[in-house]
């Protein structure tokens, strides 16, 4: 049998990527996001080369999540690894302009949704043992402060120590955990980010260098096919082109 990846928001950017990495290496995956039309398209694609499984899937519906896993096929069961993707930033702004009803979906789904996720994954991951893999996507976000984070770089703090703590809870298992955390990357998450602004989206990503997809995909496969006895608790990843900034100072 193949070895299985379960991905969420598989239907863009680092999600997208990490499908086309593991079928590009022979894994089975089970590609879920909330865009069925996305998924279809590339189960019709990668399922020429690898089994795909499919499923629509709002992470911040716990009983959807569990029905999802629940149904999954006999050959997509045990998961070897499962990248937790799905997340968004919304609302760039300063924290007093933002509707609190961005604050509670980016708290929903980067933190709820993980948890969800991984809460019912956790006995198949547990019964493939040693070698099985947890891959949450934080963010330089989570460690590094910055304006207009506000709520976003809090969720990824979050899923930092989320993982630090399932490591102490899984010693044992074999299943390793790590938290990857990427810098500036090019990808539709930014245009969420902005809702829709292209001259957002471009002047972030103007003359220089981001991150694309694939370069965290690599990154991602990488930890889930090191020796079982290796474990990256934390992988923060940023372009060449991006550093850290003096202290802001508020002066007269």
């Amino acid at each position: 049998m193949s070895q299985v990846v379960f991905i969420t928001g598989a239907t863009s950017g680092f999600g997208r990527a990490c499908a086309y990495r593991f079928a590009q290496a022979g894994w089975s995956l089970v590609l879920t996001g909330r865009r069925q039309e996305r998924l279809e398209s590339l189960k019709e694609e990668l399922g020429r080369r690898v089994p795909v499984h499919i499923a629509a899937l709002d992470v911040r519906d716990s009983e959807a999540v569990k029905a999802v896993v629940e149904a999954l096929p006999a050959d997509f069961r045990p998961i070897t690894a499962l990248i937790n993707n799905a997340g968004l930033a919304l609302a760039p702004e300063p924290s007093q302009q933002v509707a609190l009803e961005d604050w509670h979906t980016m708290i929903d789904t980067n933190v709820t949704g993980l948890v969800n996720v991984t809460h019912a994954l956790l006995p198949s991951l547990t019964e493939t043992g040693e070698g099985a893999t947890i891959v949450n996507l934080g963010s330089v976000a989570g460690q590094w402060p910055y304006p207009g984070s506000h709520v976003y770089g809090a969720s990824k703090a979050f899923v930092q120590q989320f993982s630090y703590n399932l490591r102490c809870d899984l010693l044992g298992t074999g299943i390793r955990v790590t938290d990857v955390a990427p810098g500036l990357s090019e990808s539709e998450f930014t245009l969420v980010r902005n809702r829709g602004d292209q001259a957002a989206y471009d002047k972030l990503y103007g003359d220089t260098t981001p991150l694309q997809p694939e370069d965290i995909a690599e990154q991602i496969f990488h930890v889930a096919t090191l020796p079982a006895h290796v474990n990256i608790n934390r992988l923060e990843v940023m372009p060449t082109r991006q550093a850290w900034s003096p202290f802001a100072v508020d002066r007269d």
